[in-house]
C-alpha cells in the first residue's frame, strides 16, 4: 500500500469559516486537517456522469426548458414521477 505524500501548506481563511470548520470537524470526531482534506477531496473528485453533463449543457443553452408549477410539492413532483412511469 502506497503512503500518500503530504505537504505542509497555509491558507488564510475567514475567521467565521474557520470556526465553522472546527465545529464541524469536532462534531465528527475528526481533526481539522482531516476534515478539510476530505472536503477538498470530495470537491475535486466529484465529476458528473455523461447524462448529467448533457443535462447541464442543455440547461445552459436554454434547450427544452419547461415552466414548472412550484405552488405545491405535488404539482412540482408529479410530472417527474409520471415521466418515469
Amino acid at each position: 500500500m502506497e503512503v500518500a505524500i503530504k505537504k505542509l501548506t497555509a491558507f488564510r481563511l475567514d475567521s467565521n469559516l474557520l470556526d465553522m470548520l472546527k465545529s464541524a470537524a469536532k462534531r465528527e470526531h475528526r481533526s481539522l486537517n482531516n476534515f478539510v482534506e476530505c472536503l477538498l477531496m470530495d470537491a475535486m473528485y466529484t465529476e458528473p456522469n455523461e447524462e448529467t453533463k448533457a443535462a447541464i449543457e442543455e440547461a445552459r443553452a436554454g434547450k427544452n426548458l419547461k415552466k414548472v408549477d412550484t405552488s405545491s410539492f405535488e404539482n412540482f413532483i408529479n410530472p417527474v414521477v409520471n415521466e418515469r412511469g
